[in-house]
């Protein structure tokens, strides 16, 4: 029985995410449009925290090379590892809380509101091999041309999930 009520709110929590998504597929004339992002929120249990692209210049700074589908090239992004981010304000994930890992996601949204979703697992290298930061340098320079802050992710066949214009990171706990 518990295991069922379980799988319901996941099933109903799954769709109030869809609901949001429908229609909200951006173009590219739209994406070119959004607000330059000039800062990040991160979200944690309801406590929010802003930064600065200073603030994550003082994080320790992981540099990965992606290959970028839509460009047909790769690309060096330089940034901070989604999981140093969180546990600079207390969401710290190492093997006594593995399973609050496999219970929790992020909502990373850009300043046009568009948003994709990461599993907790995903983040953590620790578990899983590929890599995804919040990027704010691009071949050593400072990030422009889709805002100062983006997030790249090196096991995405194409940049479908990364965010461009980054604006806010929340991460989710599903008891």
């Amino acid at each position: 029985m518990r295991t069922n009520r379980k799988r319901l709110l996941l099933l109903q929590l799954a769709a109030a995410l869809a609901i949001p998504c429908v229609g909200q597929t951006l173009s590219e004339h739209e994406h070119a449009k959004a607000v330059p992002s000039t800062g990040l929120t991160v979200t944690i249990d309801g406590h929010s925290a802003p930064l600065t692209v200073a603030d994550l210049q003082t994080l320790p700074q992981k540099t990965i090379t992606v290959h970028n589908e839509h460009t047909k090239a790769d690309e060096t992004y330089t940034g901070v590892a989604p999981s140093d981010l969180l546990a600079k304000y207390g969401a710290t994930f190492d093997r006594a809380s593995e399973k609050k890992i496999f219970h929790s996601y992020l909502r990373v949204e850009g300043t046009d509101h568009d948003y994709v979703l990461y599993s907790g697992g995903e983040i953590e290298s620790a578990i899983y091999d590929a890599d995804v930061i919040v990027a704010i340098a691009l071949k050593g320079k400072p990030l422009t041309v889709d805002g100062q802050i983006k997030l790249v992710a090196s096991a995405e066949k194409r940049p479908a999930r990364w965010v461009r214009n980054l604006s806010a990171i929340t991460l989710v706990t599903v008891p």
